[in-house]
This record gives structure tokens, sequence and C-alpha cells, in this order.
């Protein structure tokens, strides 16, 4: 028996331990299932989830990223199918060289299919595309009873497929997914930016934008009149016209830069209202006021933080807490009151991203909704930020926001369920196929969602 391993999620703030497996095919994951002992067993992959999607203490975790196989890219039905293992980095590779990309990416390269699925994860183009669950098109699942089932959007267990979508891993191990493809021309974005001077000239320009992608980096200390300025990005896939000379000769050439590493330590309270406010203001005021038309390497425009290889680690030894929520249209006072009230507290994040959102998937805990999303990293240990965030949660549930569960760590069972009024719904399926409660999670006992 393997002895217990102390994991995390990429917050690194609630460390627990388990014993890991490794299947390498769906039998071995239904094994596996099958041999959980009392305290549960929970699918990981490449543990990118901030908080405790991943870990079930005194529990069995299936490592599924081994459950390897081969890529097959059906370029006339515009689909391919992978192993769940498979991570979005691997799959950019195998589809750009053969002229297609991904129709969703969120902002690491390093998350497999399976936690995509799970998280349901979305992108700087859910304001016209969608999370990836609207662009899933089958998925194979393997069930605590040991079944290994073939699931489709409208087939007839479809309400599996959707409780599976955005159901952090609590339906069952996912081993193999097909996923829509969209056809590009090159390996490059044309992105137009635009420096703004405070949040209602960010959310305008935002609202305004035509672009199929569009994100904007805030600065969560700037107050006063620049309360919610930031740097706006949007872009269009580039066409072989579009670029410069050089790199018409290979428009599909697409290699990712080698990752700088962090140093393995830092102190604490490296970042604080004084070292993040400077960078912020100087990033700022960097950025180009207005440029259009530059061609960027799709993998910088979607990723860019994987260019620094565990960056999580700069928020010391405490580790990072990540709040991303969701407000309404028609209620952006919401969302001011939230970035004035981080600037007032002098919240030291250098990392906020605001997204428009779109039309949900049916999945019942699919996080996103029509509105406006912020992401924003804090050091962990950063006093009062407990307080802090369950005054946010209590102005989110004012106007019907939520949270995202793949970033939480700290919410109460209480907030999570009334801004998720599909629980239910839910809970009666996974019910239906894991009776005997089978899979869990630290966050699914924290939340009670099981």
């Amino acid at each position: 028996m393997n002895p217990p391993t102390l994991l995390t999620g990429w917050g690194r703030t609630a460390p627990t331990a388990a014993r890991v497996v490794r299947p390498r095919n769906a039998r071995q994951a239904a094994d596996a299932l099958a041999s959980a002992g009392p305290r549960g067993v929970v699918a990981r992959g490449l543990g990118r989830s901030y908080g405790d999607a991943a870990q079930t203490a005194g529990g069995l975790v299936l490592d599924c990223t081994e459950l390897t196989g081969p890529l097959r890219l059906d370029p006339a039905r515009g689909e391919v199918t992978a192993p769940a293992s498979t991570s979005m980095g691997r799959l950019i590779d195998h589809l750009l060289p053969r002229g297609h990309f991904v129709p969703v990416t969120p902002g690491t390269r390093h998350v497999t299919l399976g936690g995509a699925i799970a998280a349901d994860v979305h992108g700087k183009n859910h304001h016209v595309e969608s999370s990836l669950g609207a662009h899933l098109r089958a998925l194979t699942l393997v069930t605590p009873d040991g079944r290994v089932r073939a699931l489709t959007p409208d087939g007839e267990d479809a309400d599996l497929f959707w409780a599976t979508v955005g159901g952090m891993g609590l339906t069952g191990v996912v081993t193999e997914a097909t996923l829509a493809v969209r056809p590009v021309e090159t390996a490059h974005a044309r992105v137009d930016t635009d420096r703004t001077s405070g949040l209602d000239a960010t959310l305008d320009l935002m609202a305004r934008a035509e672009h199929p992608y569009t994100v904007c980096w805030l600065d969560l200390l700037a107050r006063g009149a620049a309360v919610g300025r930031g740097v706006l990005t949007r872009a269009h896939h580039a066409r072989v016209a579009d670029l410069p000379r050089a790199l018409r000769r290979a428009p599909l050439g697409h290699r990712p830069t080698a990752p700088l590493p962090t140093p393995p330590w830092a102190p604490p309270r490296l970042l604080n209202r004084w070292s993040v406010g400077a960078f912020n203001a100087a990033y700022h005021a960097a950025a180009p006021e207005r440029r259009r038309g530059r061609v960027q390497p799709l993998s910088s425009f979607f990723h860019p933080l994987d260019a620094v290889r565990g960056w999580n680690r700069i928020y010391g030894p405490r580790g990072l807490v990540q709040y991303q929520f969701v407000v309404p249209f028609g209620a952006e006072d919401a969302l001011t009151d939230i970035v004035t009230g981080l600037a007032d507290a002098g919240a030291p994040s250098f990392l906020a991203v605001l997204k428009r959102l779109g039309d949900p998937t049916p999945a019942p805990l699919s996080f996103p909704r029509p509105g406006w999303s912020l992401a924003l990293d804090l050091p962990a240990d950063l006093p009062g930020l407990g307080r802090l965030l369950h005054g946010f949660d209590e102005r989110l549930l004012e106007v019907g926001g939520r949270l995202y569960l793949a970033k939480d760590s700290r919410a109460s069972a209480e907030t999570v369920h009334a801004m998720y009024p599909g629980l239910p719904a839910w809970r009666r399926t996974r019910d239906r196929v894991d009776p005997d409660g089978v899979l869990v999670s630290d966050l699914a006992r924290r939340l009670r969602l099981v």
C-alpha cells in the first residue's frame, strides 16, 4: 500500500494527506474506485485548482496523468478525441501544426482535459463562445459502480453528462473526451491594446468590443478617480496576411517559450501594498495608450503566466488565495464596490483579470453566467483577508453573483449553496450514480456538496 502523500492546490493553503494511485486505463480507474476506503476517493490532474478540490484527507487520490492514449483529430468533423490526462498545452501543440485550435482555453496550458471538464473552464472568449462544456461532444466516465459510460450532451443520460461538466470530479473519473475544435490559419493573434483610466471606461470599452477574445488587467491598488484603471487587450486569430513576411513561411509554427524559474523559496510578505503598488503603477504606465494590430504568438496571449515556472511560490510559504466571482449585468455597482473595497484595504494583488461572460451551459454547477468576472490573487497571510472577502461574499449574494468553485479555498457552505440554485438537481444525479458517497473531496466536505 502506498504511504500517504501531502497534497495541496495551486494556492498551497490547505495541505492534507492521502494515498495516491495512478491508473493507466479505465479498468484500473474502476478498480481504484472499488477499493476506496471510508474517506472516499477523488481524481486529480495537474493540481491547478487553487483550493482543495483535488485532495481528500485520509482517502484515496487518483492521479490521472497516466491515463494516456492517442490524440485523434477528425478535420472533416472539426473534432478531436483525447485522453482526459492530456494537458491543454499538449492538445494545443497537437492541433496548431494541423491548422486547428481549442475552442476555449483557461489562463494556463497546465491543466488536463479531465480537469478542464470538471471545472467547465472558460477563457477570454466566454462572451461569444461560452465555456468548454458548450464544445464538448462526448465523454467517457467511470462511475463508482465500475461502469464505463459513454455520455453525450443530448444522449440517454444527458443529466449525468451535464452533472459531470463543472461537477468538480464528484460524479466519476473522466477517461476520454471528444471536443469540437476550430480551424486557424496561423499560430498568432492580432492584438489591440488600450490603457484605461478607470473602471467605467474599462467596462464601456469591453461592452463595445467586437473581438472574440477580450480581457483586462486591473490595477486594484489605484484609488480615487483611477479606481479600476487597467490595460485592456482584445484579439482575433491572425490570418496569414496579417503576419510579418518572416512569419509567413511557417504560419503555423508554434514554439512556446521555455519558462523562467522562480526561486524555490520567497520570504513572507514579499508582496505587500508598496511592492505591488509600485509594480502596478509601472505596468499601467508602460502599457500603450492605444495600439492596434500587434501580432503576438497565441501562447503568450493566452498563457502569459506560464512563462514563469512555479509563480505561485512568490506569495511565500503561506500561499495565496484566488478570489474569482461574477456579478450579473446590471449589477455593476457591486463590482465597483468590491474594486473600491480592495483599493481602500490596500489589498496587494498584481494578478487581477476582468472578463465579460456570456451564455452559460446547462451544467448546474458551472460557474459562468452573463456578467462581469473578476479574478484576483492575494497573499493568504494578508491581515484581515477573511473578513474582507466575507464582506464581498455578502455583497455578491445581494446581487445574485457567485464564486468559482475551482478557485475557492475559503467560502462557507451556506454562501455557495445560495449562489448555486442548481445544486439540488445536481445532487440527485450524483446520488443516483454514487449512492454510497464514494467520490468525495476536501472541497466537497467543506462546502457540503455531497
